[in-house]
Formats: structure tokens, sequence, C-alpha cells
């Protein structure tokens, strides 16, 4: 049944766009300007690590290297161990003992201090994320530069701006580690690098969405891929859903299709972007790398057991290698940095988008471990709704009354699921009866 939401929502957006397909090749860009192109591009700079880094860990495995100098030891040695095998289980069970030494001398909160670091979290989840959101249109949407003599210019690498983002919530993720000092894990950290090659992808691809769709066609696919996450966790983890689940799905698929058919009629006259083939081809993409993201990480957190932190830096770690060195072996790193100095208040953007992505994050682990999934996603799911809001108020989007019906339809489901989750979770066990003989 979510394959069936999928294709749904597939044959309204081409049902939309195939009018538009034809006109999405503008005569005036280079072949190197075309979305496809360099997303390629892309993969090969990452392939220049992740090959070299493919036979090194096949290399030490085969060789067992990590036998073979572990009592000679060393920093080359320390380093190689934790890329391919992790830390020592002994000294994480040590160090997670005292962690939890320390989580029980914690003094419990009163219901007062909950509330207020509730408001705080969920405070702190709006101001960051709905800022990021405006920024992010405005950036990939809009001119710099422009005067009456001079149309202005648009950045258009979006690559670069993923890199803005990670290497400042690298930075403040190794700060947190370096305080709080958490348990070590055994996880390899080159596992790391699965999620984080998806992480930048989806960013990527939601950044040049922008450039084809309107910023609420984007929110509304990204509160949808709930789809794309029910199918990867069924390839990635095997796992089961329940009724209301795909019920949920199908609903979102009709409220999507609702929403995109009226796209074209609504926003052609004032909007500065359409929704067009590439963009819809994109978003797809992003739902489905972003999918990816969260199942893989959910797979390391059940087993490895590391803390949100640590996620944090090893995926960021790897996101800050692969950007940097794909925007430096392409030549558009320094290209991207000239835009930077030449326009003042692109790099004031790219500080301000920087500081919400990583507060964001931060805000994101606090309000998961305080609280739980259910009110952290609920809190997201509101901020979309806003973000839809505040997008029309601040850049003139016109959504006709279908449009705004398919919105309510897609919340609404997201509603439904929540509460059919947490009604799932309250739900008792019924105790098995023995007879006695």
């Amino acid at each position: 049944m979510a394959a069936l939401g999928v294709l749904l929502s597939l044959a309204a957006l081409l049902h939309h766009t195939a009018a538009q397909a034809a006109a999405a090749t503008a005569d005036e860009e280079s072949w190197s300007d075309f979305w496809l192109v360099r997303f390629i591009l892309m993969l090969l700079g990452y392939g220049s690590i992740i090959v070299p880094g493919y036979l090194l860990i096949q290399y030490v495995k085969n060789t067992g290297y990590l036998e073979v100098n572990a009592a000679r030891g060393g920093l080359l040695y320390n380093v190689i161990k934790t890329c391919v095998a992790g830390s020592d289980p002994d000294i994480v069970l040590g160090e997670e003992g005292q962690a939890d030494k320390q989580a029980q001398q914690e003094r419990p909160k009163s219901s007062l201090e909950k509330f207020v670091i509730l408001m705080v979290c969920a405070g702190g989840l709006q101001v960051s994320y709905l800022t990021w959101g405006v920024l992010q249109e405005r950036i990939m949407a809009h001119s710099y530069g422009e005067t009456p003599d001079f149309p202005g210019e648009k950045f258009s690498n979006s690559q670069f701006l993923v890199f803005v983002n990670r290497i400042l919530a690298f930075l403040t993720a190794g700060c947190v580690m370096r305080f709080q000092r958490p348990p070590k894990t055994t996880v390899p950290f080159y596992k790391y690098s699965y999620c984080s090659i998806s992480n930048i992808l989806s960013s990527w691809c939601q950044y040049e969405a922008l450039k084809f769709v309107s910023f609420p066609t984007q929110v509304l696919a990204k509160a949808s891929k709930v789809i794309p996450v029910m199918v990867m966790g069924k390839v990635v983890s095997g796992n089961v859903y329940e009724y209301y689940q795909y019920v949920t799905a199908l609903l979102i698929s009709a409220g999507m299709s609702m929403f995109l058919l009226t796209q074209g009629v609504n926003d052609q006259a004032d909007s500065t972007t359409e929704t067009t083939f590439a963009g819809i081809i994109i978003l797809v993409g992003y739902m489905t790398f972003d999918s990816f993201t969260s199942n893989w990480q959910g797979e390391l957190f059940k087993t490895y057991k590391m803390s949100s932190i640590q996620m944090m830096f090893g995926v960021n770690f790897w996101s800050c290698l692969f950007t940097s060195w794909s925007l430096i072996s392409q030549g558009d790193f320094f290209a991207s940095v000239a835009f930077m100095f030449k326009y003042e208040l692109f790099l004031w953007h790219c500080i301000i988008l920087s500081i919400c992505s990583a507060t964001g994050q931060l805000f994101i682990f606090q309000t998961i471990s305080r609280f739980g999934p259910i009110v952290f996603v609920i809190i997201m799911t509101l901020r979309q709704m806003f973000a839809i809001l505040l997008s029309c108020f601040i850049y003139d989007h016109r959504l006709g009354a279908l449009a705004w019906f398919g919105v309510m339809i897609v919340f609404c489901a997201l509603f439904l699921e929540i509460y059919a989750k947490n009604r799932a979770r309250k739900k008792p066990i019924k105790p098995t009866t023995t007879s006695k003989v």
C-alpha cells in the first residue's frame, strides 16, 4: 500500500509537470550548470575518498594489521583501530558504568522545571529551523547585489552550503564532547560515513530543489517522507508496519497530489520558482537519501549504543571531509568563498544558516533525550506548518483552496500517526495465563 501511495503521488507530479519538462533545459546555461552533471561530479569527488578508504580497510582486515601491531601501539595504530574496529569493549563497559552512576546522581526535576525546559527546547527548535528555512529560500531562490542597473547574481553551489552547515556542527559537537566526555563506543568510525554520504546528498537535494520548486512544495514533500521511510525501513531493517501507518501514507499521498496539482495554476504568475520535472526528481532523491540516513542511524544506535553527540560528531566529520575535498577538487571552494566576500549579505546569511543548523541539532538531541520522540515529532510537525505560513507571508506564495486543503490533509495524517503511535505505546500488555495442573 505504501508503494501505491508513492505511485499516486508520482502520477500527480507527472501530470502537473509534463508540459514544463521540455522547458527545463535552458540554452543560456553551460553543461556544467545542469543539476545532474553537478550531482555526478559531486559523487566522483566522494568516490575519490571512498574507494581508497575501502581498499585500506580491506587491507587492514585481510592482513591482520591490528593483531600484528597490537603490542607496538602508537598514534597511527590507534587511529586505524578506531576507524576500522572501534574501541575495546572492556573500556566501553567501564566508562558506561561511570556514566550510569553520574546519571543516577542527578537530582530529579520538578514539573515546573520540566515545563520550562520543554518550552526552551520547543522555542529553540522553532526559532532555529524557521530562520534556517527562510534563509534557505532566500539564498537559493533570490539574487544578491541587485540594483536598478544590475539584475544581481544567484548563488548556485548547494554543496558549499552543506559544507558551511556541517563544519560548524562538527566543531560544536567536538566542543560538547570535550566538556561532557561521553563513554567511548565500539562502533568502527568508518560506519558513520554511510549515513554521512546519504545526509550530504539529502541536504544537497534540499537546497538544489529550491531552484525548481517553491519552498512550500519542498516543506510539504519533507513532511511526506514517511512513505519512503517505510519503504527504506523494510529494505534496510526488515521492519513490519501497522495498518494505521499504511492509511497515513495514503492520506499523505492524496494531500500531496492535491497540493501539487494546483501549483502550476496558482504559483505561476507570482512565484520566482515553478515546480518543474527536475525539481520533482530532486525531491524524490531527497526523501530517499534522508530515509536511508534515519534508518542507518537507527541501526547504529541500536547496535553500538553511542550518544547523540557522538553520532553528530562522527557524521559531521565525514561530511566535512567529503564536501571540502569535492569542492576543492572541482575548483568550486574558492569560487564560493569569493562570492561570499563579494556580497557581505551572503556572508551573514551563511553564518546565521550555520548557527541555526548547529543549534537546531543540539535542541533535537536534548528534546529527544528528555521528552522522547513523540514530543519531538509534534514540535517539528508544527514547525513545518509554520514554515509554510511564514514562507507564503514573506515571499508572497499564492496557494489556492485545493492546495490548502491538501496541506490540511497531510498534517492531519501526520497528527493521526502521532496519536496512533502514542496509543500503541500506552496500550497495556496482556499477561499470559498458565494453567495449573
